[in-house]
This record gives structure tokens, sequence and C-alpha cells, in this order.
């Protein structure tokens, strides 16, 4: 495995020049960080300094960096460098750029509102449409073999967590200890692999557990609870590698499962194959949330649903399209989404499962395969 080229980020610029051309512009400035990344390969700290990308039709592309990232600007491969000194500086450095490519029809993609009145004062037309995000949301195979690398390793952190839980909680440890331990086990593992030929790009796990009531809380904080017989356990894993990022996560019960758990998780079953039958199907990204969540409001659990099936991974973690209501996005081969089934019961437990998701040329390849590995009556922490 290797970073993705500087021919890659160069193939992704044309793109982008073709698009600005055929919207009659005479090039973009990207200021979204994703979107920087993705033309570039520029991997760097987001922050309130802003960084911007602009990509002319018929010149070389030129990134605007602070001075302070002048040295790791230099190492990017196929732009010019420039640099403004400091923010918010005597003039906001968005607005330092636009004086720097002069009057022109030009495309941003996230423009602040409160630039946009001296923008267009500036240029002869803003186009405000994001003209990345059409192409980031088709990965090319280079893009897919990176998430699929990273899905192996968020799948590494729940295989850990299954394996040594159960000496983990007999020993008094806490949902803190668990997310410790088994992040720890997938981060050492992802740097001896790739920590080498990777430096310089953004590599690495984050996760969350929660236990027993905490479980209906997933975007809660991890804290010092110990699970208990009978509690579920869910746990969600992010992995990313040379930037491009997956997910997988899994409830376990801590002990036997009961009639009651085993009936929700074969409801979120349910939910994982109406998602995969959906997409492959290339439904519209809101009726695959629809039919999805569909399966979990037919087995009763309408209103113990929070949020929508899954959204779109890359080079960020989240981002479009969405599985979800309002994003008519037509679903299409190279597409990757998280599916994020999740039942919660405020006060009592919380239900979820995660899977990184492929959509291919026929069919779904599912990239997560800790689920497909463990059956439901195989998710338990057994003492």
């Amino acid at each position: 495995m290797k970073p993705l080229s500087p021919a890659f980020h160069e193939r992704i610029r044309d793109r982008l020049r073709a698009r600005a051309e055929a919207a009659s512009l005479d090039g973009l400035l990207l200021l979204a960080p994703g979107n920087i990344t993705y033309a570039s390969g520029f991997h760097f700290s987001v922050n309130e300094r802003p960084v911007g990308l602009h990509l002319p039709v018929e010149a070389e592309p030129v990134l605007f960096v602070p001075l302070l990232e002048r040295e790791n600007a230099a190492d990017v491969a196929g732009v010019r460098v420039e640099t403004y000194e400091e923010f918010p500086g005597p003039m906001p450095p968005v607005l330092w750029m636009i004086e720097r490519i002069g009057p022109c029809r030009l495309g941003i993609d996230a423009l602040d509102a409160k630039l946009l009145d001296a923008a267009q004062g500036r240029l002869q037309r803003v186009d405000l449409a994001d003209h990345a995000l059409p192409e980031r949301a088709i990965k090319h195979p280079e893009e897919l073999d990176l998430v699929r690398a990273a899905a192996r390793f968020a799948d590494l952190c729940l295989d850990r967590l299954a394996s040594a839980g159960a000496d983990i909680i007999k020993d008094g440890g806490t949902d803190r200890d668990l997310l410790a331990y088994c992040t720890g086990h997938a981060r050492t593992a992802l740097e001896t692999a790739h920590g080498k030929s990777f430096q310089g790009t953004k590599m690495g796990i984050t996760a969350t557990i929660h236990s027993g009531p905490r479980a209906a809380l997933p975007h809660g904080s991890v804290v010092a609870r110990t699970p208990q017989p009978g509690d579920t356990l869910i746990a969600g894993i992010g992995a990313s590698l040379g930037g491009y990022h997956a997910e997988s996560g899994v409830t376990l019960v801590v002990g036997d499962i009961d009639r009651e758990q085993a009936r929700i998780m074969a409801a979120m079953d349910d939910a994982r194959a109406a998602t995969i039958a959906a997409l492959g199907a290339r439904a519209p990204c809101a009726s695959v949330n629809e039919t999805a969540l569909g399966a979990l409001g037919d087995a009763g659990f309408g209103e113990a649903i929070r949020h929508r099936i899954g959204h779109g991974m890359g080079v960020e973690g989240h981002e479009a399209p969405w599985l979800a209501p309002g994003d008519p996005t037509p679903t299409a081969p190279g597409m990757v989404f998280s599916c994020e089934p999740g039942v919660y019961r405020p006060g009592r437990d919380g239900y979820r499962t995660i899977e990184t998701l492929i959509v291919a040329e026929t069919g779904v390849e599912v990239a997560s395969r800790f689920q497909s590995d463990h059956p439901i009556e195989t998710r338990v922490i057994a003492f």
C-alpha cells in the first residue's frame, strides 16, 4: 500500500478544471479542507487559518497557505505556493487570495457569508456551487483500496474487543479501559503495517464504547462505567489510512443474549440487508434511507430510531452524499457509505451496528467484515 500519487491528484485537478470550464468559469478556489486534500494531496492541520487551492482553467494551480505552513506546503507536487502572514490579518486571508487571483469568473466552494459582498466586488462573477463534491462522490480504484485497508483495521479493533473484553470486565475494567485497550492494539498494528509508507498523511483510529443505559447515547462521552451482565455494549470504530476513512461497529451483549435483545438485533440485520439491496438496485440516497429504516419500523422500533441509516465516506469521515431524508442523489458504482441501523431506548439500552459499503458495478461490496464473520448469536462478551 502506498499513498495516492501526485499523478492521481493531477488527474483530479484536470477533472475539476473541466467542470469549471463547463460551468463557464475561469477557475475554482477550493476552501473546504476535504476538497483541498482531494485535489492536492496536502494533509494539513485544519484551524482558523484558511488554506486555499486555486485551480485556473488555463494556468498552474496555486496553493495559498499561512506562513507557518510554507515548508509543509512546499512538499506538495504540481502546485505553486503563496503565503499570507497571519490570521485574521489586516485583510481577511480569503479576500487576499481573491485579490491575488484577480478579476475573473470564479467558483468558490465554501465562502463565509460575511465575505460575499466583498468577494463579488472583486470578481466578475462568483459561483458558490461546490464543483468538487460530485467528483469526490465516485471513488477511483486507488481510493477504494485505501478504504478497504482502513476497514480491516476498524474490524481489528472490534476483534480485540470481542476476544479480550471479558477478561477486562472481570478485572473491573470500564468502558474507558475497553476503549483504550482495543484502540491501542489496532493503532499499533496500523502503525506497524503502514506508518513508514504513509508518513505525512492522515492515519489513525478513533472509537467510542458505551454500555448499559449509556448505549442509548452513542454520541455521548465515554465514561468509567463497568459493564454489567445483561448490558448491551455498542462500539463504533473509525479508521483512516492515507487520509481515507472507513467505519465498523457492533452491538455486543455482556453475558447471554435474551429473547428481546435477539429480536432487536435481528431487526437491525434486516435493516442492514435492506440497505444493501437498495444500494444494489441503485436507489436514490433518500430512498435507501427510507427503505432501511422502514425495516426497523416494521419490526416495531420506529419510535426508537434517532438518526439516518448512513453517510458517505472518503477523505472525510462524514461527507456527501447522505443516506438520509432530503438527499436525492442517485447511488452509483464507486460510492462509499456507512450503514448504521440503530435502536435507542433512553434510560434502558441501545443498539447500533456499522459497516462500510462500497457500491460495485454489480451489487455491493461489504468492506467491513466483523458482522459477516460474527452472526448475532456470537456477538457476546461471555464470562
